[in-house]
């Protein structure tokens, strides 16, 4: 698998380690364990999530590592002159069972996570991460690559680039340094890895935390279908009345309707506090040690800064293009903050509240503007979004658009949640593989949504076929209860959705060329956002959950009108987090207060009093749960100016479902992974470079030349 391939063999991580070199300790045979089996049964075989048990993991551990480590040995010990048949194709196949282990730790530590599997992340990280660098750092191995790359032994494109894109890496993790540069370097990527651990731990704990309300009247304004989610969660935890979880899907709906100032407060003090309240769940100190540890093994390697190390393999290149971007585009969303704010305080003066808008009034009183000037009540709305209709959508989008054909098969494949769904996936009669869905939120399961694959498509002998799947946290309502969702949610659903589909359309021969970088990973699921609110989907889908009826048209162009509604907000929330970690990251020494710096920084770029940042640093697991999303979380609107763009040439050509703009959109850049350059992909898709004015048209700023 692609993943497992940068991951281990160019990943930063430690040489010589007991583990890489007890190749025998794989002589445990596999119907001992069931998470050291191959993946048996229909579909190319299907993970066993009914017999995952955290204590198989060590022996799994143990065996699987020792088998990776003796497939690279066999590679870089070949006596035979490097070849690129000899070194890079078996390259390409080793570590499987180790991807398998590693696949279901990965899945269930994010989505079933317990003090069993929190202590199995403590204990195992930082050893994971020098058994990568034992390949990493292997002269031999990368010797034999050197030789290929600079020989140019390989022959077609594809070959060519594999190369490349692998001595690169080697190269950027360190595969130059000497030995005793190697055996620090080791030593920085095994305490990041513990503090990964440590920091995704505490912040599962504060998430796990509720606020209990006993006296409904608190409650007052807050929808029935919000209370019994409270009610539920209550239940759950032994308690009377209702709580309210300390995680987006349950505070967002109280901050946004909840009458009850107060309450409002309480709720939103607790949600942006977590990993910040000074006791045993604290994420300050972690955070220091992180971003200190990456400076220094930013220098090591050769960089001024973990940005500068981390950008080498993106389409921004530099933090200088990153920020340049992030800059253009946060004067407009200060500006439309400022509008808000306006519109919001004239509301409250004239209900007679006697008030300053405060973070904990932006979402209630949003609502009240939304409601006055479109007429629009998210409450409304709610009723046309019931779960299993959307999800229907998103599937009849992904058909219509791709010919992608889903057959649910929920019961026959092992989950390892009875709630979860599975579609087995085809198209033009060929098996694409397999999708799961696990959509709603439970104790141990760490907040947010993502995608995540099981297994990555490739056609390199054995040819494998996609298992995909997508995670969310939907509040879970009361036995009986219909899942109704908001408009964000579906978004939400849409988005995540996207992956799947990049995931499912995915065409690709080696699979060390799947993968694409960071900063275009979100752009095929910000894409497949647009098809939520074409007039088809929400004709067909968005029916009442009683009445059945489709949403009236008058509602369609209230929606429709009030799309840019709230960009100021939305923006700037986003816009805020994403500079905060560039400038972090761009820290040459690496010497941080994280509170004190997020203040600060925060104040020299002028954020609105009246919002806060998406992510806090104390809880922001994208930039601290791993090195995935440091120094990147601006990808988000680096895709998204690709995105509008995009869709704009639907538009352009007359429809959101024309054929040969969908047909081309999947055959030059969803199927193709990262066998060309991206930016070249979108080139060649587009015909020049993504055009910012669309972006700044889709979240309804101003034209940016009267811009200030």
């Amino acid at each position: 698998m692609y993943h497992f391939f940068l991951a281990a063999a160019g990943a930063s991580l430690l040489a010589g380690t007991a583990l890489a070199q007890t190749p025998g300790k794989a002589a445990v045979s596999p119907a001992a364990n069931p998470l050291l089996a191959d993946w048996s049964g229909p579909y190319g075989g299907v993970p066993p999530w009914d017999k995952v048990r955290p204590e198989l993991f060590p022996q799994a551990f143990e065996v699987a590592m020792a088998e990776r480590a003796a497939d690279y040995a066999r590679i870089a010990n070949d006596p035979a002159a490097p070849t690129f048949e000899n070194t890079f194709i078996p390259m390409q196949l080793a570590g499987q069972r180790f991807g398998r282990v590693m696949t279901l730790f990965g899945v269930l530590t994010g989505n079933m996570n317990s003090p069993a599997y929190q202590k199995l992340d403590r204990e195992w990280s930082p050893r994971f991460a020098a058994a990568q660098d034992a390949i990493t750092f292997d002269p031999k191995l990368f010797a034999r690559i050197e030789t290929i790359y600079r020989q140019r032994i390989a022959r077609d494109p594809q070959q060519q680039r594999l190369v490349q894109r692998t001595y690169d890496s080697f190269v950027r993790q360190g595969a130059k340094l000497d030995a005793a540069q190697k055996a620090q370097l080791s030593q920085y990527n095994q305490q990041l890895a513990t503090a990964f651990s440590q920091f995704s731990e505490k912040l599962l704990a504060d998430e796990g935390t509720a606020i209990a309300v006993t006296d409904e009247a608190k409650l007052a304004g807050v929808p029935d279908s919000v209370k019994a989610v409270a009610a539920a969660a209550a239940k759950e935890r032994g308690q009377q009345g209702w709580a309210i979880v300390n995680t987006r899907s349950a505070v967002d709906p109280v901050l946004t309707f909840a009458t009850d100032r107060d309450l409002r407060e309480q709720v939103w003090r607790a949600f942006v506090n977590r990993g910040d309240n000074g006791g045993g769940n604290d994420t300050n100190a972690t955070i220091a040690r992180i971003v200190k540890l990456r400076a220094d093994r930013a220098h090591l390697l050769g960089f001024k800064t973990h940005a500068d190390w981390r950008m080498q393999d993106t389409m921004a290149k530099t933090p200088a293009a990153a920020e340049a971007l992030m800059m253009r585009v946060w004067p407009y969303a200060k500006a439309r903050v400022a509008e808000e704010v306006r519109d919001m305080q004239a509301i409250a003066a004239k209900e007679g509240a006697k008030l300053t808008i405060e973070p904990w009034d932006y979402r209630f009183y949003q609502e009240k503007v939304r409601k006055s000037r479109y007429d629009l009540d998210q409450a409304e709305l709610k009723p046309y979004f019931e779960l299993n209709n959307i999800i229907q959508g998103s599937l009849y989008a992904a058909n219509r658009l791709y010919g992608l054909e889903f057959k649910e098969i929920t019961g026959t494949v092992p989950v390892f949640e009875p709630n979860m769904r599975v579609w087995h996936v085809t198209r033009n009669g060929k098996e694409v593989g397999l999708f799961y869905r696990d959509d709603f939120a439970r104790t141990g399961k760490r907040s947010g949504a993502w995608a995540n694959v099981y297994r990555g498509q490739r056609n390199l002998p054995p040819a494998q076929t996609v298992l995909s799947s997508n995670n969310n946290n939907f509040a879970k309502p009361a036995a009986g209860q219909p899942v109704l969702i908001s408009l964000d949610d579906a978004q939400t659903l849409f988005h995540e959705f996207g992956h799947a589909i990049h995931a499912m359309l995915q065409n690709v021969y080696y699979p060390g060329l799947a993968g694409t970088p960071r900063d275009f990973v979100e752009y095929p699921s910000q894409v497949n956002e647009h098809w939520l609110l074409t007039r088809d989907v929400l004709d067909k889908y968005a029916r009442h959950y009683q009445t059945k009826a489709a949403m009236p048209q008058a509602l369609l162009d209230k929606i429709e009108a009030s799309k840019t509604f709230n960009q100021g907000f939305a923006t700037t929330e986003y816009l805020s987090s994403a500079i905060v970690d560039m400038k972090l990251h761009t820290l040459p020494d690496g010497v941080v207060d994280p509170d004190a710096f997020e203040r600060e920084t925060l104040q020299s770029i002028g954020m609105p009093r009246e919002l806060v940042m998406r992510h806090r640093l104390p809880q922001f697991n994208h930039l601290f749960s791993s090195d995935s999303y440091s120094a990147g979380y601006y990808s988000y609107l680096w895709s998204e100016t690709m995105d509008a763009d995009t869709f704009a040439a639907f538009e352009e050509a007359g429809s959101p479902w024309d054929k040969a703009t969908a047909d081309r959109f999947a055959r030059v850049l969803l199927s193709t992974g990262n066998e060309t350059d991206r930016a070249e992909a979108y080139r060649a898709f587009r015909g020049r470079d993504p055009d910012i004015q669309a972006l700044l048209k889709k979240r309804g700023f101003v034209a940016e030349k009267t811009a200030k």
